[in-house]
This record gives C-alpha cells, sequence and structure tokens, in this order.
C-alpha cells in the first residue's frame, strides 16, 4: 500500500466517523473547521514560510467547493 493509499484510507475511516458520530451533515462544519486549524497549524509549525503556501491552499479550496456548488460535482 502506499502512502497515498493509507492517507487516503484514513481519510475515508475519519468521514466515516464523523457520519457516526453524527450522521446530520450540517453538524460537521465545526469539525472540519477544526481539522482546517489544526492543518494550518502543523504546516506553520514545520516552517512559517508554509503559512502563505496554506493560505493558497485554502484559496484552491474554495474554487473546489464553487465549482462543487455550481457543478455537483468534485
Amino acid at each position: 500500500m502506499t502512502r497515498e493509499d493509507e492517507l487516503r484510507d484514513l481519510l475515508n475511516k475519519t468521514a466515516e466517523g464523523f457520519a457516526h458520530y453524527e450522521n446530520n451533515p450540517s453538524t460537521w462544519l465545526t469539525w472540519l473547521v477544526y481539522l482546517l486549524k489544526q492543518l494550518e497549524q502543523q504546516a506553520t509549525d514545520s516552517n512559517t514560510i508554509h503559512q502563505q503556501l496554506y493560505a493558497n491552499t485554502l484559496a484552491m479550496l474554495q474554487d473546489a467547493i464553487r465549482n462543487r456548488m455550481r457543478t455537483g460535482g468534485w
């Protein structure tokens, strides 16, 4: 299993955990924001230069979400 496969499996299990803990998706926002905050902390703890890279990643995520809302697909 590759590292990407391992990460994908971990993320799949995390998504299942969200749904198992609370099956109403509207309650997931708090946890998604928490996850993003933790990812930001990890990015900036390792290298302060990564702060701008993380901000760029958030902008790309925003674009991906906009596209999802417009097209209905990822």
